[in-house]
Parts: structure tokens; C-alpha cells; sequence
């Protein structure tokens, strides 16, 4: 963006926010005026009509977002204050009359709702302009009626402040702790119905959501399913437990469900009307439980005594029949289902028969639960390659390409630091080209050389690194030492290569512990797959662009990017009425020193002349070699005079050059030509014939020197 038009955006802005402000002191004025001279009724009215519009204004743009601003808040509170003082000074005539008050619950509502700076501000806002009324309003400012003022606008104003901060801290520390034992129970339950992935190889507990810090206010989308999945299960067994309890009779249908390690059962779901069930868990190997796991076969019995244990009976088992049969997955046992009743009457076959079909309908809902939510997590992390590869396909530069990767890995794991070094294999240096993160922002562009840092080992042997995600700043070194990333729990470098050409890597970090476990691992070492094509793809773009657009032996522009340049610069001096200088270049002579000492000396010399003009251009120049021994230069915002400076430079240091051939040295001069815009022409065909004329006008005038054109020059050229 233009400087100018930078600042002119910059000041509109600042413009925009003071107003608001500048309306509130015109009011303050008002009411200042109002109790000085008194408006009467009707100037009162219009006064209270523009505070309540202003105010209203104010209170409904502060509705309608969700993040407190500072400077709105201090305008609501200031707005708020000015009503409090006009309706005193209307009413009351006075500082000390029963309508004060007004000001101190305006400042306790600015307290209640507003920023803690925005309250501070308002309370001294409050104070001030209640001195200013009293110095030139109330016959001056008495530090007997003005301190208690103070004393109480401090009293209401902190004091509700801190109030409504420690409660609003102790309802969100309520909250968050309500949502973790939620999270932590849908935990449990789907680690019981191995709803979780199992452990891999990676890591030794499943990984967990990538977005699943406290405090987020949003449900995770790993949370959201496995909570689905748990409360699909718990639905349909307890269907089933119901059916069983009014089908057959029964005091109490449960659902026991063994723990990983075997030796402890917990209820899954029950139904019964008894008050006094325990919520356990209970040890596996008691009672009629223990027989049924121990046999791995159903137990019926009737005229029960208590010594019998049904352990989810917490005083004594009222019961008199029961019928428990195993619940297997797979031949795996799970836990068992037990029904029972209180009347002394045993459960026939058919009706053991109806509980066995009820076990294999509560086994078989757990497993269609278990794999539609594998399919589920399936989808959603296939749609997250998918986003990947695509927005990783639409990249085209270096730095799309980074960026699309960071996003993508967001969007897997909860990334908080990421960084992108490059690898140039001849030079065997690193260097870090981009880095998201705020306390990594001094890390861009530092090098280093191969070492035994993760990010070097990790590109080396072609495996993510560290093995478990796991980061130690003291004991680990990721780029070099003294070059290291900001202290995370979570690290993870991702080897970016192709056809084992190795070309950077993708350094993530999370302050997330274990965020790089597991399938998302998995899914960050695809990520890095598609990444490492993207990027070859695009520095090959990169390659072709230059060769299109780049002279092979200078490295300057060639005619076509030449071209393409000036209808940009000739078009962008013509809107904003610039001037252009157009310079055209050319070696005197060359044809001869080409004869004398070859073409590979020629090119030297034209190579050296390229490199004079990068010298002597500035970054918003446009340089070419247009053909054989000519170059082209576009200066932008430069005049005649200027560019006739520029035209010397590269003529006088052309000339002091010296190359070596065949045993001697040689010198060679050059030409110049300049035409400037508007004068010399309009567009690129008039510029560019009006410098050849200049440089024709040079040649004729024994070469080795600079010609601006001028109408005199041309009947000059023409004669």
C-alpha cells in the first residue's frame, strides 16, 4: 500500500473511534452549561434525548458482539455518569441532594458489565467532572463534601467489580469443573465399551482431541462422538433391560460390564425400582458373578438366601430367583447380564433362553456402536486429508504451501507453534523460513548447519521425530543449539522429501500434552506426504516461471516479463500522473569483440555489463536484457535528469572494467539512450522508439556516453 495512502487509512480510522468521544465531552459541556446557566425545560429535554440516543446506540452495538472492547465499555459508563450528573443538577441544583446516588450505581453498572480499565476509567471520569461542577458550577470544590463523593464511588465501584469478577471466576472454575467430570465419565464409559482406538505402537493411551484444551466453551468433535456413541449404547440397553423386567417379572435387569483388567465389574445400565442398588464397581470374583465368569456359563437359581451376593445390593439381596447369563464379544467375555426376582419362582428355560438372546442383543449393540463410530472417526479424519490435499493441490508458491500444511495440521492436532525450515543439499544448510506462532516470531531466516538437532536427524533418516511426540527444551535440541523453539510438552518433526530428495521439514509444537499421538500422528505423517509434493511442485513452478521470465546468462528479465513490466509501470505513471524513464543499453562495438576474441568472451562481458545495471538499479527498477548486446531499465517516479545520473554510473564503471583474453586486457564501452514518459511518449512503443533514437544520437556522437531525448535531439537524428 502506498505510504500515503497508509496514513490517510490510518487517520480516517483513528478519526472514526475519537468521535464518539468528542460527541461525549460536547455533552459533558452541555450539562457543565446547564448548571452553570440553566437550559430550561426544553434545552433539558433535547440535552436527555441526545445522552439517551448516544447511550442507546452505545448499549445495543455492545449487545450485539461477544468480546468486551475497552473503549465502548468507557463510553457506555461515561455516557451513563453525564445522565447521573444532568438528572442531579436538573432535579437536585446541587452535588449533595438525594439524586448523587445516580452516580454511584451508574459506576457500579460500568463495574458489573464492563472491563476492569474501563471501570477505573469511569470512576476517575466520575471524579473529575464532578470536581469541574463544583469548581465552576457550586461556587468551588470543598474537600469536606468531595472526599466521602470519592470514598464512595471507590466503595461501589471496586467493590462491585471484584464481586462480580470473583463469582464470575468461581462459576467458570464450577463450570469447567462440571465439564471435565462429564468428559472424564464419557472417558470411562467409552474406554469400556472400547469405543477408544486401542493402543498402538506410538503411544501408550490413545491421543487425544485436537481441540480438546479446557476453557474452549466447545465440545471437541472426538468428545461429541464418543459422547453419541456412549448414549446410543446406554439406550439401547437399557431398551433391552426394560423389555426383559416386563417381560418376564423382574425385581431388578442390570447390566454388568468387566474393566480392563478383569478383575472389577461395573454396572453399564440397569432397570429397577429398588432404591437401595450400589453403584459399585464391584470385584469380578464374588457371588453368583464369580461363578458366572469363572464357568463362562449362565447361573440360574431360585429360593435365594442372602448369603447368596448379588453385589449390586448394597444391604443384603432381597431376592429370591435369579438367572445370570455371560456376555461375550467375539468369544471374549465382557460381563454378564442378570435379572432377578423377589418371589421364590425360578426362571424357566424359555425364560433363560429370552435373557441369553437379551446378553447377545446388549453384546451386539456395543459392537455396532464400536464400529460406527470407527467409521465415523474414519470419515472425519479422511475429510481432513481430503481439505489437506486440496488446499495443499491449489497451492503454488512456497509459502501457500506452508500455510495450507499449518492449517491442515490444525485442524488434526492442536497445534500452537509451527515452523518450516528448508534443506539446500549442496551447501547441506537449513535455514527456517516461516515460522506461526508469536513466540517464535525471531526464529525467520536463521541457518544452520546439519547436526544432530531432531530437525536435521529427522530429515536425515526419513522419520518423524521425537519417537513419542513428547519435548524436553533442557535435554533436547530441535534446530541447533542456541536456536530452539519455545518450551512445549508436545513436539513433533515432520520430514518433508521427495524421491528421497530431501527439501525441509514441518516442525509443530502444542502446549497440549500427548498431542501428537496416535492416529494423529498417523494423520500428520500423511500430511507431510502430500506436503512434500506440493512443495516440489511448487519450487518446480518456481524453476519454470524464472526460465520463462529470466535471461538465461544475466539473470535479468527477459523481453516478454520486460514487456509484461512496462504496461504495468507505464499504466500505473499514467493514473497517477508519475513521470518513467525508459534506458536503452548497448555495447559499442561488440560485433568486433566477438570476431577478435570469441563468443565465450562476449558473453563475459555482456554477463558483466548485466550485473553493472542489478548494481546500479534500485529494487523498484525493472531490468532486462532485450536481445544480444542491449539491455533495457525502467525506473519508475524518475525524471530526465535522474535517470541520465543513473545512465552515467553504469557508463563510467562499464568503461573502468577490465577483462582478460587471449593474454591482454580488454576494455569495452557502452551507450546509452533515455526517453522519459510523458514527454517522449505515452506508451511503450513511443518510450522505447524515442530512447532508440537517443542511443542512435550517442553511436553517432562517437559512443560512450548517455543522450536523453529531447524534440531537438530528434530533428538532430532526423538531419
Amino acid at each position: 500500500m502506498d505510504p500515503l495512502v497508509s496514513v490517510l487509512v490510518t487517520l480516517r480510522r483513528k478519526v472514526r473511534e475519537a468521535l464518539p468521544f468528542v460527541g461525549i465531552a460536547l455533552l459533558a459541556a452541555a450539562v457543565l452549561l446547564h448548571a452553570v446557566h440553566p437550559l430550561g425545560q426544553a434545552g433539558f429535554g433535547v440535552l436527555t434525548a441526545l445522552i439517551g440516543s448516544l447511550l442507546g446506540a452505545r448499549i445495543w452495538q455492545r449487545s450485539r458482539v461477544l468480546e468486551q472492547r475497552t473503549s465502548v465499555d468507557i463510553e457506555i459508563g461515561a455516557l451513563l455518569v453525564l445522565a447521573a450528573f444532568a438528572a442531579t443538577v436538573h432535579i437536585d441544583g446541587s452535588l449533595s441532594g438525594r439524586f448523587f446516588p445516580l452516580v454511584y450505581v451508574a459506576v457500579a453498572l460500568v463495574s458489573a458489565f464492563g472491563t476492569p480499565v474501563a471501570s477505573l476509567t469511569v470512576i476517575g471520569l466520575a471524579l473529575g467532572f464532578e470536581a469541574l461542577l463544583s469548581a465552576l458550577a457550586f461556587g468551588g470544590l470543598r474537600p469536606e463534601g468531595f472526599l466521602p463523593h470519592v470514598g464512595f464511588a471507590a466503595v461501589f465501584g471496586l467493590l462491585n467489580l471484584l464481586t462480580m469478577r470473583l463469582e464470575l471466576t468461581r462459576l467458570r472454575q464450577a463450570s469447567r469443573r462440571e465439564l471435565e467430570l462429564e468428559r472424564n465419565r464419557i472417558q470411562d464409559a467409552a474406554r469400556t465399551f472400547r469405543l477408544l482406538r486401542a493402543p498402538s505402537d506410538r503411544g501408550d493411551e490413545p491421543e487425544p482431541a485436537a481441540d480438546s484444551r479446557p476453557g474452549l466453551g466447545i465440545e471437541p468433535p472426538e468428545d461429541q462422538l464418543l459422547r453419541s456413541g456412549v448414549e446410543e449404547i446406554h439406550l439401547s440397553v437399557l431398551f433391552s433391560l426394560r423389555l426383559l423386567r416386563e417381560s418376564l417379572g423382574a425385581h431388578t435387569a442390570v447390566l454388568l460390564w468387566l474393566d480392563d483388567t478383569g478383575r472389577q465389574i461395573r454396572i453399564c445400565e440397569l432397570a429397577s425400582d429398588d432404591p437401595g442398588l450400589a453403584e459399585g464397581p464391584f470385584v469380578a470374583g464374588d457371588g453368583i458373578t464369580g461363578v458366572v465368569l469363572s464357568q463362562r456359563a449362565a447361573v440360574c437359581l431360585a429360593d435365594d438366601r442372602p448369603s447368596f451376593l448379588l453385589p449390586y445390593y448394597a444391604d443384603g439381596c432381597p431376592v429370591r430367583a435369579v438367572c445370570a447369563v455371560p456376555v461375550f464379544e467375539h468369544n471374549a467375555l465382557r460381563g454378564m447380564l442378570v435379572v432377578d426376582r423377589i418371589e421364590n419362582r425360578p426362571f424357566r428355560p424359555e425364560e433363560q433362553d429370552l435373557v441369553e438372546q437379551g446378553a447377545r442383543y446388549c453384546a451386539r449393540a456395543v459392537e455396532n456402536e464400536r464400529v460406527f463410530v470407527q467409521l465415523e472417526r474414519t470419515k472425519v479424519e479422511q475429510g481432513k486429508l481430503y481439505r489437506a490435499a486440496e488446499a495443499l493441490g491449489a497451492a503454488v508458491t512456497e509459502q501457500e504451501v506452508v500455510e495450507a500444511g499449518v492449517h491442515s495440521a490444525r485442524e488434526i492436532a492442536a497445534v500452537d507453534f509451527a515452523a518450516f525450515t528448508a534443506f539446500e543439499r549442496g551447501s547441506g544448510m537449513h535455514q527456517i523460513r516461516a515460522v506461526s506462532g508469536a513466540q517464535g516470531s525471531g526464529l525467520v531466516g536463521q541457518q544452520f548447519k546439519s547436526n544432530t538437532g531432531l530437525v536435521s536427524m529427522a530429515l536425515q533418516n526419513r522419520h518423524p521425530l521425537p519417537y513419542r511426540g513428547a519435548y524436553d527444551a533442557s535435554r533436547q535440541i530441535v534446530f541447533s543449539k542456541g536456536l530452539a523453539p519455545p518450551a512445549m510438552p508436545s513436539l513433533l518433526v515432520l520430514p518433508l522429501s521427495v524421491h528421497d530428495e530431501p527439501l525441509g521439514t514441518l516442525v509443530l509444537g502444542s502446549e497440549l500434552p500427548g498431542a501428537f499421538l496416535g492416529a494423529a500422528r498417523g494423520l500428520l505423517e500423511v500430511l507431510g506426504s502430500h506436503m512434500a509434493v506440493s512443495l516440489s511442485n511448487a519450487r518446480m513452478v518456481r524453476r519454470l516461471e524464472e526460465q520463462a521470465t529470466t535471461d538465461g546468462l544475466t539473470g535479468l528479465l527477459n523481453k516478454r516479463a520486460l514487456l509484461e513490466a512496462a504496461a504495468q509501470t507505464i499504466g500505473g505513471a499514467r493514473r497517477y500522473g508519475r513521470q518513467l524513464s525508459v534506458l536503452v543499453t548497448d555495447i559499442d562495438l561488440f560485433k568486433r569483440v566477438n570476431d577478435t576474441y570469441g563468443h565465450d568472451i562476449g558473453d563475459v562481458v555482456i554477463k558483466e555489463l548485466g550485473q553493472i545495471h542489478q548494481r546500479a538499479a534500485r529494487g523498484t527498477d525493472a531490468v532486462a536484457r532485450f536481445g544480444g548486446e542491449e539491455f533495457v531499465t525502467i525506473c519508475e517516479e524518475t525524471d530526465a535528469a535522474g535517470a541520465l545520473l543513473l545512465a552515467e554510473r553504469i557508463r563510467t564503471e562499464f568503461s573502468r572494467t577490465s577483462f582478460h583474453a587471449r593474454g591482454e586486457v580488454l576494455h569495452c564501452t557502452c551507450s546509452v539512450g533515455i526517453a522519459t514518459f510523458p514527454d517522449a511518449g505515452a506508451s511503450w512503443d513511443e518510450l522505447f522508439k524515442a530512447a532508440d533514437e537517443a542511443l542512435y544520437i550517442s553511436k553517432r556522437s562517437g559512443r560512450d556516453r548517455a543522450t536523453a531525448w529531447s524534440l531537438a535531439a530528434r530533428r538532430s537524428a532526423a538531419a
